[in-house]
């Protein structure tokens, strides 16, 4: 069966467009039988894609097609692609918007599936526009007036916490130590964004653990948005085989992250005791590594924080007791909010009604669990794209250089799957939902990564100067999938080069190996980069 919208599958036609392989005797009929190298399979013989077109990034897997979930697949992108509306009958679609978000569909902040594209201004409308807003004190702990993720947009009456049209981003240009410049002469250029919010954008109060804030305290910055393709894979390694990797990280001398790693073990692990029962997962997802298993991560929480769509695991909103007790005593809200909820329980007190909505536990299931299970689904069934131009003499040059130059020990290559028992933190998946779900035994992949953190010490670096090293896979099909070759957790990187030179502070972790690249000859340099866009 072959599906002619975007999803390709191996085919006779398929094999044609294979660029990787080696001869290895003749076949049958006399040809020449093509053995493939193992790492042209990015995503091994179940999660990768031989789509290298516009589509590439959206592509199911052939273990999707291998399990019989092809139609739960379409069905969850159908989900991740549409906006939802403030609708509230159970009988439309796409229903449950509000009463705050941050964006009103999943494909808003990934666009192609893909990484999120730098901005210059903060419109949340924008397509393309995968920034969360990360707001801090000076300690960088998190302001506990707004959720996690601050949300700038609002079902009227209500009001949003923060005003997005005064959020104003500055790129300002950055000269490193070596003047932007290579011993061979050839130049580059960095830069950098500052996020500026003045005080009146913001509706709630300043605060931090409940205490407010003096607004000189505030500090602001972005993260954007990473590739959704191969998470599924990437939840199939083994907690045993993450372990093993810090265990070895800490032999070798690496600096680690405390808050996770130190003496030899976990200081912490992602549990989840509200929908769960408290059980321990290595932790795995997001720069700031807050998240375990992907049944309990990124996508699945976002699907509920991003749009505030309730589900029968989630029947509360994404809102913060701060942001409650100001609507809830906002003369605007309080005059139209039985129009906006008819349905609301009216006890003549308006303040009172109005907060007990905001912050009431079993309100409503806005998505099916139907609907959510098609969204996992399609979640997990995500391919790789296969390798490109494997066989020409820059990736094989760059290849080698790649390890020579130490780029391989955190972007490490490759990593072999578990059995892929389906595990959540949430406690949903399990029983016969687990059997809802793609899997990935015993596949070797090729992520490029080692789900470790590090640090680059860059300006104006990330919360906490910690983060995750980001999966190379797929990322040379970036410009053509996204519209945009925009790469670190900020988007400061709009090409190959300037990641890699953002990596060269005097503390960075990854000092030597820039080092190393810097002294290569501009075609060596050229050859690594050509290897990483085509991984």
């Amino acid at each position: 069966m072959i599906y002619l919208r975007k999803y390709t599958i191996v085919s006779a036609l398929a094999v044609l467009l294979l660029p990787s392989c080696a001869d290895n005797g003749t076949n049958e009929e006399g040809g020449v039988t093509p053995v493939y190298a193992e790492d042209y399979y990015t995503g091994g013989e179940l999660g990768t894609t031989f789509n290298t077109t516009a589509s590439a990034y959206e592509q199911f897997t052939p273990a999707v097609e291998k399990q019989g979930l092809v139609a739960s697949f379409k069905r969850g992108e159908r989900i991740f692609e549409a906006p939802f509306d403030i609708e509230t009958d159970p009988s439309q679609p796409m229903r449950g918007l509000g009463p705050l978000w941050i964006r009103t569909s999943c494909i808003a902040c990934h666009p192609g599936y893909g990484h999120g594209q730098r901005q210059t201004t903060y419109n949340s409308n924008n397509i393309g526009n995968g920034y969360l807003l990360v707001l801090t004190d000076e300690n960088d702990t998190y302001l506990s007036s707004l959720t996690g993720m601050p949300q700038t947009q609002a079902s009227a009456p209500f009001k949003a916490p923060i005003d997005e049209k005064k959020i104003k981003i500055d790129w300002l240009s950055y000269t490193d130590e070596w003047g932007n410049k290579f011993p061979d002469g050839e130049t580059y250029s960095l830069i950098y964004p500052e996020v500026t919010i003045p005080q009146e954008a913001f509706y709630v109060p300043l605060q931090v653990g409940g205490k407010d804030i003096a607004y000189s305290q505030l500090r602001c910055r972005l993260e954007s948005t990473i590739g959704l393709y191969g998470t599924g894979l990437l939840d199939a390694l083994t907690d045993e085989d993450i372990r093993a990797q810090y265990l070895a990280e800490e032999k070798a001398g690496v600096p680690l992250n405390p808050a996770i790693w130190a003496n030899g073990d976990f200081t912490s692990y992602y549990t989840n005791a509200l929908q769960g029962d408290g059980t321990k997962f290595v932790r795995r997802y997001t720069y700031a590594l807050s998240r375990g298993n992907l049944q309990d991560g990124a996508g699945a929480n976002a699907i509920w924080n991003i749009t505030n769509v309730t589900r029968s695991d989630r029947r509360y909103h994404y809102m913060t007791d701060a942001y409650a007790k100001v609507a809830s005593k906002d003369p605007d809200v309080q005059s139209a909010f039985y129009k906006y909820y008819p349905e609301w329980n009216k006890t003549g007190n308006p303040e009172s009604d109005i907060y007990n909505y905001l912050m009431n536990k079993e309100l409503p299931v806005e998505m099916t669990d139907d609907e959510y299970i098609d969204l996992m689904a399609w979640h997990r069934g995500l391919a790789v794209p296969a390798a490109r131009d494997v066989n020409s003499a820059d990736f094989q040059k760059g290849k080698k250089l790649f390890t020579e130059i130490g780029c391989a020990y955190c972007h490490r290559p490759s990593w072999t799957t578990g059995a892929d028992e389906i595990r959540d933190p949430n406690n949903f998946f399990v029983g016969a939902k687990a059997q809802t779900l793609p899997r990935y035994p015993f596949q070797k992949i090729w992520p490029y990564t080692d789900m470790v953190q590090h640090r680059l010490f860059m300006v104006n670096d990330i919360r906490t100067g910690w983060c995750r090293t980001t999966p190379l896979w797929g990322r040379g099909l970036s410009r053509q999938c996204t519209g945009a070759d925009d790469r670190m957790h900020d988007c400061r990187a709009r090409n190959v080069i300037e990641a890699i030179m953002w990596h060269g502070a005097s503390k960075s972790d990854a000092r030597k190996s820039v080092e190393n690249f810097r002294n290569l000859s501009k075609s060596d340099r050229d050859a690594v980069v050509e290897f990483i866009n085509s991984i």
